[in-house]
């Protein structure tokens, strides 16, 4: 006999996909529970902004139907998940976080959503995020802060922290968010968990502005490394309306991490900081142990040195220059913009073609270098945040060790400088500090080697077991 209590906040999305099929649940059990969790939890926590419940129930409904008829679909079938504020979905409201969208409800979907719908996906929300995803902390003037379920004076960073509060939170079982300087994998790191920036090209970006763009991509956050290859299945495949789009060279994310039991053999490199920003010692020891703990488990760990500091110039044009081109039907209204969207513009306004020029040649550079250390080592190790979570009152860390960072998104460089070449790279629990707050490692992988990351990802779970927030333990009994 199953708790209803346990469905929403103890199960992962793995296991609720398994009982779903095995008609031990129904979709409609399963969404219940969630909304009532939602109820409780989010009017403190703020993930959740908004909220179809009537129309989430009807696809509940038919999900039931078909999986009792026997039309299961997908893993995803019959599970409610969460969509990012900043991507289309039909019929619920997407304000971008952005005062200008307030009302808007788009009439189609992204790509990617209409994915998720596909694989049988119950769409119940939109999640928070700051405006147009332009900051590393989640926070905006239609919606005000999410706070981190693991401790409500803190941040959970961004900008999918509206999804990573919701996922750590119980309130989803999985997530949407995106991720362009790290904001699908920072925010996983403060909330415990896993989330994936997967290749370029692997997931449609349709509707974006820049159709050729390679930088910002869609992924899943989730509770375990199977659940973010089980999301992450549903989203990836070709499209006619990408002309970067293309297919995976696996048939399932999914089945592949279920496969992966060790690590034996693998050779993993480990850099402490590769961004040339310093780190906090505490966290910094946390991932060093934890890394250094896959030796048990027979992969082959060593420390280096890889400094690719100079990189964070030239990501911070190609980033202005990303920013005027994502706002360019919008450009009359930067008046409007909030401070972090209309500087950023504005930075990318005063470019000159000479500064793009050199941005781009360094890029080329750090790519090889990353493609030299991929003939030696199978994966990449760094701390996701060289930073624990911070106070929610805080936009920005400005200093590391008292030393004061050059830019106000320097905090974010280890996951931006990957960003900046197009690698993968995955999120994972490390362990806890002293404070009781989740600390993350950065998992980076050659192209197209999403199952291998989140494989590692799986192993280091075992290894580093966090539990889940206090706040969580609270409401499910």
């Amino acid at each position: 006999m199953i708790n209803n209590n346990e469905i929403a906040a103890c199960f992962s999305a793995a296991k609720l996909s398994r009982l779903i099929k095995a008609k031990k649940i129904s979709p409609v059990e399963v969404l219940v529970e969630h909304i009532n969790l939602i109820e409780k939890l989010n009017p403190a926590i703020n993930a959740i902004v908004n909220i179809n419940i009537a129309d989430a129930m009807e696809s509940a409904k038919i999900a039931e139907s078909d999986i009792m008829r026997g039309n299961w679909r997908s893993p995803m079938h019959g599970i409610p998940i969460g969509i990012k504020d900043i991507t289309e979905t039909k019929g619920l409201t997407t304000t971008y976080g952005s005062s200008l969208y307030k009302d808007n409800v788009p009439t189609e979907d992204a790509e990617v959503v209409a994915r998720l719908r596909k694989s049988g996906s119950i769409i119940l929300c939109k999640t928070n995020t700051p405006e147009f995803a332009a900051g590393a902390t989640t926070n905006n003037v239609l919606f005000g802060k999410t706070y981190n379920p693991w401790n409500l004076a803190m941040s959970p960073a961004g900008s999918s922290g509206g999804s990573a509060a919701a996922v750590a939170s119980g309130m989803l079982p999985l997530a949407h968010g995106t991720d362009y300087g790290g904001s699908i994998r920072v925010p996983a790191a403060f909330c415990g968990l896993v989330g994936i920036r997967p290749t370029p090209g692997l997931i449609p970006n349709y509707p974006m502005p820049l159709s050729w763009d390679p930088g910002q991509v869609h992924g899943p956050l989730a509770r375990t490394a199977e659940d973010a290859a089980m999301m992450l299945d549903a989203m990836v495949g070709i499209s006619s309306l990408s002309p970067i789009s293309m297919s995976p060279p696996w048939r399932s994310c999914q089945r592949q991490v279920q496969l992966t039991n060790n690590v034996r053999n693998l050779k993993i490199a480990y850099i402490a900081d590769m961004a040339g920003i310093g780190y906090e010692q505490e966290m910094g020891e946390i991932c060093r142990k934890t890394i250094f703990e896959l030796e048990h488990e027979d992969a082959a760990v060593s420390e280096i040195d890889f400094d690719i500091s100079y990189g964070r110039k030239a990501y911070l044009t190609m980033r202005s220059e990303w920013m005027v081109g994502q706002q360019f039907e919008r450009l009359n209204n930067i008046d409007k913009f909030g401070e972090n969207l209309a500087n950023n513009v504005r930075a990318g306004l005063s470019l000159t073609p000479m500064q793009s020029a050199i941005a781009q040649s360094i890029r080329n550079e750090i790519w090889h270098r990353f493609r030299i250390l991929f003939s030696k080592y199978d994966y990449i190790v760094t701390p996701c945040s060289p930073v624990a979570p911070f106070s929610v009152e805080l936009n920005f860390i400005s200093h590391i060790n008292n030393i004061k960072l050059d830019t106000y998104i320097d905090w974010i460089a280890n996951t931006y400088l990957v960003t900046m070449v197009g690698l993968p790279a995955a999120s994972v629990p490390a362990g806890l500090n002293k404070n009781g707050m989740p600390v993350g490692l950065q998992i980076i992988g050659s192209r197209f080697s999403e199952p291998g990351l989140l494989g590692v990802c799986k192993i280091i779970q075992k290894i580093a077991k966090i539990g889940r927030p206090k706040l969580i333990n609270s409401q499910v009994k």
